[in-house]
């Protein structure tokens, strides 16, 4: 299975489409809000003295939709706000999106473009508000390999994005009955998504120590567990045992090829923070400043009721938690699915 060629989120902006259907990572970066703009105002200011011309910074995994351009405006807004406080002219602001190949950039650069007609046709009251002028640029490719010059970059985001592996791992056994890792799900195949997930994490880290400028800063944002143990309820029954379930029924009734069933399994890693700590200090680039663990919640996604936030999420119907997240699922993992399952 060769992730780079076809997997994506569901583009477009339909009642399917990942922009549509994005509620709960874009509960996760309002909860990272204050880290980022801490991380964007101590990058400027540690640069007082060699105040930098532009600031450049890249988003890992920007899929598409309104959370694509949400921490870019964030960045750009506290760029503002350091440089106003310290009396200095705000730096430029290179923003570089990166996803794989097929993610739909073109709904992206629409986005861009309506965003700079309405940032053209709005009036700024606040006449201290000097903002930066702003440079976005789509950087196809995998963020498992170098996309960047050498020391380039001051500062890296990547929220919702390095928990899928860069490939599917060699397993020696079958996952009978599992999309993912469960409480049935064989030891070696626990050991062998860990070490997929190492070898990816540590060439991620390393990749970024080569384009990173001394004194950046990184904010990276996982779908992680509390529990030492990767097979536990908590990274599964959610979202993915459902899923297991629907298409095991679908088996049955002849939908579904169960040779087909057995050998799919999801190419992603849930992992813990000692699990990440331990990878950077064997990595030995970068030193970790701050790591939190924190909960996002369905029910507020559904109703709408996080951080004053005011978008049109489509997923937000009246249909109910579980159908929200049946399409938040679909969104994120359709392309999987029909790749590997969909009889031809």
């Amino acid at each position: 299975m060769d992730l780079v060629k076809f997997f994506h989120m569901n583009g477009g902006v339909g009642d399917a489409s990942y922009l549509n259907n994005s509620g709960l990572q874009r509960m996760g970066i309002m909860k990272t809000r204050r880290i980022i703009e801490e991380a964007i105002s101590n990058l400027c200011k540690s640069n007082i003295i060699k105040y930098p011309k532009t600031l450049v910074m890249a988003d890992l995994g920007c899929s598409l939709g309104p959370n694509t351009l949400l921490v870019g405006s964030m960045v750009i807004d506290e760029v503002a706000k350091t440089s106003q406080e310290m009396g200095l002219n705000p730096p430029e602001v290179q923003i570089n999106l990166n996803d794989l190949p097929t993610n739909d950039f073109n709904t992206i650069f629409c986005a861009l473009h309506e965003r700079e007609k309405k940032l053209n046709t709005e009036k700024i009251t606040d006449v201290h508000y000097s903002p930066p002028s702003c440079y976005f640029t789509g950087v196809p490719g995998s963020y498992f390999g170098r996309l960047f010059p050498a020391e380039s970059l001051n500062f890296v985001h990547s929220s919702y994005s390095l928990h899928w592996l860069s490939q599917l791992p060699k397993l020696r056994e079958i996952n009978k009955g599992n999309v993912y890792l469960a409480s049935t799900t064989p030891e070696s195949v626990s050991k062998a998504y860990y070490e997929q997930f190492q070898a990816d994490f540590l060439q991620f880290l390393r990749c970024r120590s080569e384009e990173m400028m001394v004194g950046g800063r990184m904010v990276l944002t996982f779908a992680g567990r509390t529990t030492e143990d990767p097979r536990g309820e908590e990274s599964y029954y959610y979202l993915w045992r459902p899923l297991a379930m629907a298409l095991q029924e679908m088996v049955s009734e002849g939908l579904v090829d169960e040779v087909k069933l057995d050998s799919f399994n999801l190419p992603w890693f849930t992992a813990s923070p000692t699990e990440i700590m331990k990878l950077v200090e064997i990595e030995g680039s970068f030193t970790i400043d701050h790591i939190e663990i924190f909960d996002v919640n369905w029910e507020a996604w559904k109703t709408k009721k996080y951080d004053n936030d005011n978008d049109n999420d489509a997923s937000t119907d009246d249909n109910g938690v579980g159908h929200a997240v049946a399409k938040s699922v679909r969104a994120g993992i359709e392309t999987l699915v029909a790749n590997h399952l969909v009889k031809q």
